[in-house]
């Protein structure tokens, strides 16, 4: 019996169940067990689950990516030239301008084949670019077609720079108002401006119109966050901060990061891959009560009590509608400049706002974790350290004995993780690197590069696990039989700045920015350096990557504070 007939048995409807099932398989898949079955009618029997579960694995191989090809190229120029444009800029991001996205989002991926966190693309009728920063160089080089795209430096020559140098009189560009933020779109069309050329915002992605198999936008399910492992109710969290937008005068606060709302309201969700993200937007108002744009099929049973009568819940397609009405009212709106999609603010701005560009109120007292927070991030790191030293043990057994590759030795990890009943998702993809691998920062081995860990290399593993209680990130480099005196000056030179990172004691209002460099001193000694950060943010259940604390080379602002984790 296929599902449908399945369906028609239980009295459900298959055209509102078919579309929920492809949103399902187009978020980030579950380690539990039927996680699903929270936002399907109840009316579904034991059969009936069955024949979706089934259903949810099809359609999950469809949305596979597939190995690129010239033809992408072709259609989507072809697609511009049917709009009038003479390029298209995409970032490699989402409306949430987020460094892990769902498979609908992996466009600049459908379109140059890279597949690293972070980047952009510029394709014009005559050429095209690739920008991409230091972790991922090397990356680019394996990926990116060279005959159909430039590599260009995301750090040294970003799109509105290259735009100052390539632009020309009379060229329209377009771009996707809802992937670039306002920051953003205002540095483009101040660079085409300059050379005589325009931004044109399209009212749709061209490369939607072209990518024929692009999965839908995910239903990823979203759950309670208990307060047993927050520390701090989410109404509470929601008058303090109201409390400090009202000392401000300032009226309400949109908020664009799902992590931002996910802390806010003690939800989870799963969207994404590897971090536990409920895609949505809200508003926070200054009497603490919320708007939040979501789509109802998300939520798990149960959570709509949970969110509470103060967060008023919108569908996704109502919030340009209720931006428009707090600008007929005249209201003072904060707005993130550097995150806040650049329709959202334009909306605002035109429909009457008075715009405050400031903070995300939620990203600083999110990265101060309270004593409950802190606590379970210990627990998670001492249950996450068993099955590290496991692998360690295991791999230093094994090694000896027999070859292992990249990808035998980042599954074994894997199970070691998932023997804790707790482990939720990895919260990335694990790096295994062997050998030159090792130096390509963010590698994912592939059955194509899966490289042997052989006698007289370092190997190194970067991985880490989600937790109810924790999110863990821990990189360790192994030497594969004997070390050379190069492997052995390196690898000391690096502990000797992670050793003076750790003993520093600071003055209050530092930032990682100012102590940076004490990582980096050993290797500027030798004239040596690494093309990415020293330290970064990590959530609680959240996101690997928070801010808005760092310790890197960039101009950060935010002063380390205790209760941050890095």
């Amino acid at each position: 019996m296929n599902l449908t007939n399945h369906l028609e048995r239980c009295g459900l409807d298959a055209a509102t169940t078919f579309p929920l099932l492809r949103g399902i398989a187009a978020a980030a898949p579950s380690r539990r067990s039927r996680a699903f079955a929270e936002q399907v009618d109840p009316r579904a029997d034991e059969a009936t689950l069955a024949a979706m579960e089934a259903e949810l694995a099809i359609t999950r191989r469809a949305f596979e990516p597939t190995a690129w090809s010239p033809a992408r190229l072709k259609a989507l120029r072809a697609e511009l030239a049917a709009r009038g444009l003479n390029g298209f800029l995409l970032p490699r991001g989402d409306e949430h301008q987020g460094e892990y996205v769902p498979a609908r989002a992996e466009r600049l991926r459908w379109v140059t084949g890279f597949t690293g966190s972070a980047g952009a693309a510029v394709v014009m009728d005559q050429g095209a670019a690739v920008f991409v920063d230091g972790r991922y160089t090397l990356q680019a080089k394996q990926q990116v077609d060279a005959a159909s795209f430039e590599i260009k430096s995301l750090t040294d020559e970003p799109p509105h720079e290259w735009l100052l140098k390539n632009g020309q009189k009379g060229m329209r560009l377009g771009l996707d108002p809802w992937l670039f933020s306002e920051g953003e779109v205002e540095r483009l069309e101040k660079a085409a401006q300059k050379t005589g050329g325009e931004i044109v915002w399209c009212d749709s992605n061209p490369i939607d119109a072209v990518w024929t198999e692009q999965p839908p936008a995910p239903l990823g399910l979203i759950s309670a966050h208990p307060d047993a492992l927050t520390g701090k109710k989410a109404d509470l969290k929601r008058h303090e901060l109201g409390d400090l937008l009202l000392g401000a005068k300032h009226d309400a606060a949109l908020l664009t990061l799902p992590d931002s709302i996910a802390w806010l309201l003690n939800i989870r969700g799963s969207d994404v891959p590897h971090a536990p993200l409920p895609l949505s937007f809200a508003v926070l108002h200054s009497d603490g009560t919320v708007d939040l744009f979501v789509d109802e099929r998300k939520l798990g049973r149960g959570v709509a009590n949970w969110l509470g009568a103060e967060v008023r819940r919108h569908a996704p397609s109502k919030l340009l509608a209720v931006l428009q009405d707090l600008g007929a009212a005249g209201l003072r709106v904060r707005v993130e400049k550097k995150s806040c999609p650049a329709i959202l603010a334009r909306t605002l701005s035109k429909a009457g706002c008075a715009l405050i560009h400031d903070d995300d109120p939620c990203q600083l007292p999110k990265a101060k974790k309270n004593e409950v927070e802190l606590e379970g991030i210990r627990t998670a790191h001492r249950r996450d350290g068993v099955a590290l030293t496991r692998f360690l043990a295991w791999l230093d057994r094994t090694v000896t004995r027999r070859a292992l590759t990249e990808i035998e030795a980042s599954d074994k990890l894997e199970a070691f993780r998932a023997e804790s009943p707790e482990l939720l998702d990895l919260s990335f993809d694990t790096i295994s690197g062997a050998g030159a691998h090792g130096a390509v920062v963010h590698y994912r081995a592939t059955p194509e590069s899966d490289a042997p860990l052989l006698q007289g290399t370092l190997y190194l593993v970067d991985s880490g696990a989600q937790y109810a209680d924790g999110t863990t990130d821990v990189t360790r480099t192994v030497a594969i039989g004997a070390p050379t005196r190069e492997m052995c000056d390196r690898f000391t030179r690096v502990l000797k700045g992670h050793i003076a990172i750790a003993r520093l004691v600071f003055a209050h209002k530092t930032t990682g920015g100012q102590l940076d460099a004490f990582a980096r001193l050993p290797l500027w000694q030798l004239g040596l350096d690494y093309e990415h950060g020293t330290g970064h943010g990590v959530g609680h259940y959240l996101s690997v990557h928070e801010g808005p604390q760092n310790m890197s080379r960039r101009d950060v602002k935010t002063p380390l504070e205790p209760g941050m984790v890095i």
